[in-house]
């Protein structure tokens, strides 16, 4: 955490956690389960992880209210959803045959691009055209790296 220029570090977790999982597994190249099988076989060390270059952002939507009370059940969007945005899925679920939030952390979406600035506004466009009534999301997404 960036905390007037000083770095603190407020949890340290040997998993990867939710949601900086849907921003690095996109830039993963190599064959992973073939360094997972490595690994199980002592052999991790003749492997070698091949990360894309370019960088990736990821967006959280939440309901409103979270991270405490917040309704479900509210009717998702997803209809101009654009196909070069990853989307994630963790508090949805279908209802009826429609999408609707069941969780707090409703979304997340990943934009891969060349640098922090055009992964933002690719998100906060696709953001603007989907969503649920009581979205909320940050608004500084990288703001602090550039």
């Amino acid at each position: 955490m960036n905390c007037g220029g000083d770095p603190y570090v407020i949890e340290y977790n040997v998993r990867m956690g939710d949601p900086e999982t849907e921003a690095v597994m996109p830039r993963i190249k190599s064959d992973l389960l073939s360094h997972l099988i490595a690994m199980e076989n002592g052999v991790l060390s003749n492997e070698i992880l091949e990360i894309d270059s370019q960088t990736a952002v990821t967006l959280v939507m939440v309901s409103e209210g979270y991270p405490g009370d917040y309704k479900k059940g509210i009717p998702v969007d997803l209809s101009k959803l654009t196909g070069d945005t990853l989307l994630f899925h963790s508090g949805t679920k279908e209802k009826d045959g429609k999408l609707v939030t069941s969780g707090g952390r409703v979304l997340a979406l990943t934009h891969v691009g060349t640098c922090i600035n055009e992964c933002r506004e690719k998100l906060y466009k696709t953001v603007a055209n989907i969503g649920f009534d009581g979205c909320s999301y940050r608004k500084d997404l990288g703001l602090d790296l550039n």
